[in-house]
């Protein structure tokens, strides 16, 4: 049986199958890709490949199969879509990805379909690139509907399967992936990102109505599945703070993006097809061919921003920026602005467009947040099922700490900072003038569901809060699920569809959706909404809710928006003045300066 032995792992068997399929082009590939990009120039150590993490995915993904008592059928088809998961990956993985958010012109069409991220590249090479596809159906006697169902796995396509647990063992919020990337991360940059048990996870992973769960046999495995859980959560959570917000490596992940853009909108100019290149940067080339194009077809500033990088010469961080630092309004904006990337390319150039013509310095921006938040884990306790959030009080502070991870970086690209050294606040200045002008930017090309939400938040406030004596009571809205279904029946509204674009589905019994959830915890970790715990006794256990108010910021910055948003904020009045005695809420009441502070 072939084998590959692995650093984390030891032997890892491989299948005749998977063999052949490692020793393709297009796995090769992934050989010469960096798993995080350029971070080596900050963590030595983290040269490590998209090749051993497919190979560790696979690993870990098996395991959990085994766990689950899955068929030898389904554990073949885990293990395939693990290991092929990361096929579509562009060189310098998520930096390519970026430059198609920020500029759609560059998107590739494929089957009449815009490819905008690295699953759909995923997808499709899975279902139709591989140079032997056909002979390994043949030989495995498999049609290619069978490589159709793997790339839905490997991709987290969750609707177009039939059994949900298939998809969330690669894709999901506790996953193969996941697992070895923080693992394999933490290894190979020698920082240590809190414990990530495999088995006390995998040994809390069962199936319930066809979909993965955590849980436990008794209260003592109940609290260890939690304990395990949560641990994995503290990785995430550090993985950004210690690794993707580290300083070094933003440098030279913003001096790779504008040497690229600058390189493929030379090539374009020059009469060449730029989709079709920007589509061979996820299926045919690596690190190093990213970076021969860009010295090919690159100015002089984007050559010497490749051969900087090349000698380790990266950019000084003059001013950092997080959600220490940010009052809640501009982090608000901020988040909106770095979750599009026309705005976020609009900001970030404008900025250094700006500050570099006033300081006479060659100036760099880069906006970063984090994402991937756990919003779909579930757990099973004795007879009942719930959101692992909602049995773990440290889990949901773990999701407010991942939110509100924000990073603005200026960089300097000259070897002198002595000008740019004292201009923190002028830069914070500028941060907080040009965000409403691009979030309006951003309106009139896009519906803002987050914004649409905070006017509910808004309008219930203005509809039951009332002020007197010095005091201000405030409504505080009880019970998640039913800010779902109000978002939900407010969104069926013809004009208001568009802007509460949220996809429920009822898969846990309820109307729910994930997008929702995350914009919630948006909203909560960018200081627009409170959100309070309460406890409550239901069969002789004690559960946890969470209750929200709007914050004093929070109506700042929704009466900032709304002129933007009239008609609709009529219609929500409305609704909710028809609907209001079916809205559970307590009254709250706060001494009016407290709360203004």
């Amino acid at each position: 049986m072939p084998f590959i032995i692995d650093p984390i792992y030891g032997r890892v068997d491989l299948t005749e199958l998977e063999h052949i399929i490692i020793n393709t082009p297009e796995m090769a590939r992934l050989r010469r890709i960096q798993q995080l990009g350029l971070a080596d120039l900050a963590f030595p150590g983290a040269n490590h490949t998209r090749f051993e993490h497919s190979v560790g995915t696979l690993f870990i993904a098996d395991k959990i199969a085994r766990a689950l008592c899955l068929s030898e059928q389904e554990i073949v088809k885990v293990r395939l879509a693990a290991l092929l998961h990361d096929i579509g990956h562009s060189a310098f993985s998520h930096v390519v990805e970026s430059v198609l958010k920020r500029n759609p012109s560059y998107q590739p069409v494929m089957n009449g379909k815009k490819f905008v991220n690295h699953e759909m590249f995923s997808r499709y090479i899975i279902s139709n690139s591989f140079h032997i596809i056909k002979e390994i159906a043949q030989r495995t006697e498999n049609d290619l509907s069978f490589f159709s169902e793997i790339s839905k796995m490997a991709t987290g396509d969750i609707d177009a399967l039939p059994v949900p647990y298939l998809t969330q063992i690669i894709s999901n919020d506790i996953d193969a992936d996941r697992i070895d990337f923080l693992l394999r991360d933490s290894y190979h940059t020698g920082v240590s990102l809190g414990l990530v048990d495999v088995d006390q996870i995998v040994g809390s992973l069962s199936l319930f109505d066809g979909r993965l769960v955590l849980g436990g046999r008794d209260g003592y495995e109940e609290d260890m599945a939690i304990t395990a859980a949560e641990s994995m959560l503290i990785a995430r959570a550090h993985h950004y703070s210690a690794i993707i917000h580290n300083p070094r490596t933003q440098g030279a992940r913003v001096m790779l993006l504008h040497a690229l853009e600058n390189a493929l909108s030379r090539y374009e100019a020059s009469g060449n097809d730029v989709k079709s290149i920007v589509f061979s940067f996820f299926t045919s080339y690596n690190d190093n061919d990213l970076l021969n194009f860009i010295e090919a077809n690159g100015d002089a500033s984007a050559k010497k921003l490749i051969l900087n990088i090349r000698n380790s010469s990266i950019c000084n961080a003059v001013s950092r920026f997080t959600h220490k630092n940010l009052n809640p309004r501009t982090r608000m904006a901020l988040s909106t602005i770095a979750r599009n990337g026309v705005a976020k390319k609009m900001f970030e150039d404008e900025l250094a467009k700006r500050f570099g013509k006033k300081y006479g310095a060659s100036v760099l921006v880069d906006l970063d947040v984090a994402s991937g938040i756990p919003k779909s884990t579930r757990v099973k306790m004795e007879d009942e099922e719930g959101f692992f959030y909602d049995e773990s009080s440290l889990a949901n502070g773990l999701v407010r700490a991942i939110s509100r991870q924000i990073s603005l970086c200026v960089f300097s690209k000259t070897e002198d900072n002595s000008t740019l050294s004292h201009a923190s606040n002028d830069f914070l200045l500028g941060i907080e003038n040009l965000s409403p002008s691009l979030l309006h930017f951003i309106r009139n090309d896009n519906y803002l569901p987050i914004e649409g939400l905070l006017l509910i938040f808004y309008s219930a406030h203005r509809l039951f809060c009332n002020e007197a004596e010095g005091k201000i009571a405030m409504p505080r809205l009880r019970n998640i699920a039913k800010i779902y279904y109000l978002v939900r029946e407010l969104g069926k509204v013809e004009k208001l569809h568009n802007l509460l674009d949220y996809r429920f589905h009822n898969r846990y019994g309820f109307p729910y959706c994930d997008k929702l959830f995350e914009d919630i915890q948006l909203l909560v970790a960018m200081g627009m909404v409170d959100e309070d715990l309460r406890y409550f006794e239901k069969n002789g256990r004690w559960k946890q809710r969470y209750e929200y108010v709007l914050t004093s910021d929070g109506v700042e910055y929704a009466e900032l928006i709304a002129s933007e948003y009239q008609n609709e904020l009529t219609i929500i009045e409305n609704y909710l003045i028809l609907n209001k005695h079916s809205i559970p809420r307590d009254m709250v009441s706060v001494a009016s300066g407290r709360y203004r502070k």
